[in-house]
């Protein structure tokens, strides 16, 4: 028979990576958030769970118990195989509040000799976990943020620095957005409850890092907005400005937007921000937009819009940045990465406080 799980407990076997987490909610409630690392294997479609939520207030609990049974019977050969299907590793399984969906899995699972445990209190006891952890941190590494005008590749330096092993917090990638008005396209946005799901499971990873290094983001990006203790570390760390030839940031944001195969949406973004720009250089924009121009119309954009208001924005800021001249994206991360490393060994030979 299954045994149930709770919170820490789940996270710490999935730690191991020798569990398959299994959210057996609807499709529509697992798109709108789960837990980082869950597959989506629906005990019930979004219509038969409306239908059954309908039977369970209008009729009765035990109507809405025996049609749930009628359903389930019908598609229970093909639901069991899906989990066959993804290997003989034991499943944790969880549904919304670790009620009767869940409770059934996990007992006809057992009932088939496959493994299986199931979270107590299900996904909503997951949230209000994830929301106390983010209440009650402390952000004891120190903040490396990185600076610089559009283009420079930052998100792209982040993660080469996150495959050498730097500690690294993808605020972007977390959030599904790019930050800017343009910064939807290519991707699909998280909401703030997604966005929580995956900073915690990030801030905890490295809570005895010394240091993280992450972006220097606003308050909000896309749907996401970030919790007040990053956006103090992040003005008390330590900062670095990297700077990249204009030619280099314009192929950057060419390859990483891809315009041409996002051309209305680009235009749809771009009339977001017309009204903010000179006249003659909107008019400019638009037209290489429309012609398919693109490297014209983003030297235009950094022209006209986004360098000066990053360097408005700058002027608000008071502190020193350390900068980073280079070439390209890959030399920026291996001046930082060489920068870090060079400070590590200082440390560990006491000549100098940690970074």
């Amino acid at each position: 028979m299954f045994q149930d799980t709770e919170i820490e407990q789940l996270l710490n076997r999935l730690h191991t990576r020798e569990w398959d987490l299994i959210d057996v909610r609807s499709p529509s409630e697992f798109a709108d958030s789960t837990i980082p690392g869950s597959i989506n294997i629906p005990l019930f479609t979004d219509e038969e769970r409306r239908e059954v939520g309908t039977i369970y207030k209008q009729v009765s609990i035990q109507a809405a118990k025996d049609k749930g049974l009628e359903i389930v019977s019908q598609k229970l050969p093909v639901f069991i195989k899906q989990f066959e299907a993804l290997g003989k590793r034991p499943k944790a399984v969880f549904c919304w509040r670790g009620g009767m969906r869940s409770k059934t899995t996990a007992t006809v699972l057992s009932l088939m000799g496959i493994r299986a445990i199931r979270l107590a209190g299900g996904y909503r006891a997951y949230r209000k976990w994830v929301v106390s952890k983010l209440d009650s941190f402390q952000l004891t590494s120190k903040c490396i943020v990185l600076h610089g005008y559009t283009g420079t590749g930052k998100t792209a330096i982040l993660q080469k620095l996150a495959d050498q092993g730097f500690p690294v917090l993808d605020l972007e990638k977390m959030a599904g957005h790019r930050g800017s008005i343009f910064g939807h396209i290519g991707r699909k946005p998280n909401n703030q409850k997604t966005f929580e799901s995956m900073l915690i499971q990030e801030l905890l990873k490295y809570k005895d890092a010394p240091y993280v290094l992450m972006e220097a983001e606003s308050k909000r990006i896309g749907k996401a907005v970030l919790p007040d203790f990053l956006m103090e570390g992040k003005a008390r760390g330590d900062h670095y400005m990297i700077e990249l030839p204009l030619e280099v940031r314009i192929r950057n944001i060419i390859n990483d937007y891809e315009p041409e195969e996002h051309k209305e949406l680009c235009q749809e973004a771009f009339q977001r921000i017309k009204n903010r720009i000179h006249t003659p250089a909107a008019q400019q924009i638009e037209s290489c937009l429309q012609e398919e121009r693109y490297a014209e119309a983003v030297s235009l954009l950094l022209e006209y819009y986004y360098d000066p208001r990053y360097d408005f924005a700058g002027h608000q800021y008071s502190g020193s940045c350390t900068r980073i001249q280079a070439s390209s994206v890959g030399e920026a991360a291996d001046k930082i990465a060489e920068i870090l490393s060079n400070a590590r060994q200082k440390v560990q030979m006491g000549t100098e406080e940690k970074v």
